[in-house]
């Protein structure tokens, strides 16, 4: 199924790619990318030769009926991973699992440092849990990635892609096994993370912001609720002066 979709995604979309031989042909290897749209799991893992794993929340795979099934087929199809969000330490830990296993399969694991989708396209500080304590932990490579344009296919909300040629450069792959064993360090894992982040910067030419992506998300959202409220606030005064 994976060719399928890949080989469906290449004809339509003509996807670019830049870098294709810093993919190794075998062995395991950590493909960090920037995240602009859902559809990246997607077109990535169309333009290799080898299978991509990333991880996904296990309510994809496991919603009822007819939709549901087809749901859990074609994230299945493309390389996803279901991740039990449940537990004490919740998505983090199970992911930081999931990909040791991937890795140690000798595959290819894809991760998202920002940890969410840039609500604006720029670029937002990596999360050093997941993508630094799997490095260290595997001694895997760290590879580069950089979306080109995907938001542009399918902006947050629509359902209908544009037809839009995005882009995907990839970048030579980093040695982290200096770091091994010091995966409880946090400020090795922030430096091992800002490292990663600043070459996904270089690939991309993204506009870089030196906060989570999920604190910007709250803080569109909070800005988005202020304005709503000064209208229906001036709309009220405004009923209220009518009606004087």
């Amino acid at each position: 199924m994976k060719f399928s979709i890949g080989g469906s995604l290449k004809l339509a979309f003509r996807p670019w790619v830049e870098g294709i031989e810093n993919i190794p042909a075998e062995g395991p290897a950590i493909l960090a990318s920037n995240h602009l749209s859902f559809s990246d799991s997607f077109f990535l893992p169309a333009v290799l030769d080898r299978k991509v794993t990333f991880i996904a929340k296990a309510e994809y795979f496991t919603s009822p009926g007819v939709k549901g099934r087809l749901t859990a087929a074609f994230f299945k199809g493309v390389g996803q991973l279901p991740v039990d969000r449940s537990g004490a330490r919740g998505a983090g830990e199970a992911a930081i699992k999931s990909g040791i296993e991937v890795l140690e399969r000798g595959e290819l694991f894809g991760i998202y440092p920002e940890g969410t989708r840039s609500p604006d396209g720029r670029l937002y500080r990596g999360k050093p849990g997941g993508l630094a304590r799997v490095a260290l932990a595997t001694g895997a490579p760290v590879i580069p990635v950089a979306m080109i344009d995907t938001e542009k296919v399918q902006p947050p909300g629509k359902i209908v892609p544009k037809m839009i040629r995005p882009g995907i450069r990839i970048g030579k792959p980093l040695d982290f096994t200096r770091y091994q064993g010091m995966e409880g360090d946090r400020f090795i894992l922030r430096s091992v993370t800002d490292e990663v982040m600043y070459e996904i910067m270089k690939l991309s030419g993204q506009e870089y912001v030196d906060i989570y992506a999920t604190a910007a998300k709250r803080q569109i959202a909070d800005a988005a609720k202020a304005v709503e409220a000064k209208k229906k606030a001036e709309a009220e005064q405004a009923k209220k002066a009518a009606a004087e």
